[in-house]
């Protein structure tokens, strides 16, 4: 749990090094913020074992006032209320279909790209289920700070094959799932997008 808090940490005084050096008004300005930039590196390279460069190469140059990355993952039941899930190749566990959102697409653009992308299937987005901040669950620490917006889609055709980077897709119920992608889905939150399938209730959000 400390780990995870002191990783916290590293990244948000990655994010406020980074901002300071597009707003810098002095080269002193930026070696002091270059300096935070380093020991934000090392720190994330102390908790995880892993080299420093390993982690710049995680980073790309900032430009601009560093955000969230935003992730987009389709939740589609069927009559059985069993969820789709798709298997990713890079660990061979299972989550929610979907990914990183790119950039010049609507949220709702991108979970039907990612869809058919990934699955073949032509789908019609219903409603935003709920936005997790990975922060607050019980995720595996990593570099990067993210928004993972969840969205209730109906599937309306299939048109493809799934791509490379999927090696399978099923159908399962809460009661017997698969081994989880667990940086990418947690069965706590697959539990929570059952409970908003209710109308009724309020989008979630962390």
């Amino acid at each position: 749990m400390l780990n995870k808090k002191l990783l916290e940490f590293s990244k948000q005084i990655k994010a406020l090094a980074d901002a300071g050096m597009v707003f810098k008004n002095s080269e002193y300005d930026a070696e002091r913020y270059e300096q935070l930039q380093e020991i934000a590196l090392e720190m994330q390279s102390l908790l995880s074992t892993k080299e420093v460069a390993v982690f710049k190469d995680f980073y790309l140059p900032v430009e601009d006032y560093p955000t969230p990355n935003v992730d987009v993952r389709a939740f589609i039941i069927n009559g059985k209320k069993e969820v789709l899930l798709v298997r990713e190749q890079v660990d061979g566990r299972w989550t929610l279909p979907g990914g990183w959102a790119d950039i010049g697409l609507s949220p709702k653009e991108n979970v039907i790209k990612e869809l058919e992308e990934e699955t073949g299937y032509t789908v019609e987005v219903k409603r935003l289920l709920a936005v997790f901040d990975k922060k607050m669950h019980d995720h595996p620490p990593q570099p990067h700070y993210v928004y993972k917006m969840c969205f209730l889609c109906e599937i309306t055709g299939q048109e493809s094959k799934p791509n490379f980077d999927i090696t399978g897709m099923d159908w399962f119920s809460l009661q017997a799932l698969p081994e989880l992608s667990k940086d990418r889905i947690l069965k706590s939150q697959l539990e929570l997008l059952f409970e908003h399938l209710d109308a009724s209730k309020p989008v979630y959000f962390d």
